[in-house]
């Protein structure tokens, strides 16, 4: 199958792994997470604090002023957060290319713009305090409007808050063209990592009380046989691409959001397309992907398509 053309301003050699960084427990996580992915793949790790100055100066109101020194102190803060996530790396990794970058913007804006030429954003949520925790709304707002793949690396609050390394990747997989990009991404992921592959396909997003009492024509049982068909045709071209991953296809009828969350608690990474269309974040991020970056038990990373 040809490579895809939506990847490949990721795949340059140049592209580095992008990582948020604000001091929090959550991003120290993903700062190591980070690190280990650039180094096993031997890119470059670009650390990113954005002090937000425009919205500081909101906060301060109308009629305060930001002092100069006030400024400085952010800065100097900032610069002391980019150094003690560097040194974080350099001792696990001490040849590790590693730069730092503290800018004006806010983390958001700076990661979003990033990603259309980095080999990967990653950020990091712990519990489920999702988007109120730790980066903030600067979760959700790179998943939502980043370009390439964006990595939510969530701690798994049922064992001691460690983040999986091991397991089966785990991609959702529709009937829609926005899951291509995450099939491709999802069998890379694979491959690289020696891991399963296990594709889940929900045919349906409605509720299983819907199905309560009511005479649906044709049997379930034969839809399922339609929509297993469907799934092994849209990943036979993927399994001749990367015959070293080991394929588990499943097929739900209902839940997509429950069912990729069941499987986070046994995954190393769960793969998931951006389905998003409307202009609020919910509906950029699609409620699948969506619940997924504030409630899995793994780190889950969002696929966007190229525009």
């Amino acid at each position: 199958m040809a490579e895809q053309e939506f990847d490949e301003p990721h795949r340059l050699v140049s592209a580095g792994v992008v990582v948020g960084v604000d001091g929090s427990p959550g991003s120290e996580i993903a700062v190591r997470w980070a690190a280990a992915l650039a180094a096993s793949r031997g890119r470059g790790l670009q650390l990113i604090h954005g002090l937000d100055l425009a919205r500081t100066v909101a906060v301060a109101g109308p009629y305060a002023v930001v002092t100069p020194d006030a400024i400085a102190a952010l800065r100097a803060k900032g610069q002391t957060t980019l150094r003690s996530a560097r040194d974080l790396v350099l001792a696990r990794y001490p040849d590790l290319p590693v730069t730092g970058y503290l800018v004006n913007d806010s983390a958001a804006g700076a990661l979003t713009e990033l990603s259309e030429r980095a080999y990967a954003v990653v950020l990091g949520a712990t519990g489920n305090t999702g988007t109120l925790g730790h980066l903030g709304s600067t979760l959700l707002a790179v998943t939502s409007h980043a370009t390439g793949n964006v990595i939510v690396v969530r701690s798994d609050p049922e064992a001691d808050d460690t983040v999986h390394d091991s397991g089966p990747v785990v991609v959702g997989v529709d009937c829609g063209p926005v899951s291509e990009p995450a099939i491709a991404a999802a069998f890379a992921e694979a491959s690289e990592r020696g891991a399963d592959l296990v594709a889940v396909h929900v045919w349906s997003d409605w509720r299983a009380g819907m199905f309560a009492g009511a005479d649906l024509t044709p049997s379930l049982d034969d839809i399922e046989a339609v929509e297993e068909s469907v799934l092994a045709e849209r990943l036979a071209g993927w399994q001749e691409k990367f015959p070293d991953v080991k394929v588990i296809r499943r097929v739900y009828v209902t839940s997509p959001a429950a069912q990729l969350q069941q499987w986070s608690q046994r995954a190393q990474l769960v793969v998931i397309g951006n389905r998003g269309r409307g202009g609020f974040l919910g509906l950029l991020l699609g409620s699948t992907a969506h619940s997924l970056v504030q409630h899995a038990h793994s780190p889950v990373m969002v696929v966007h398509a190229q525009q």
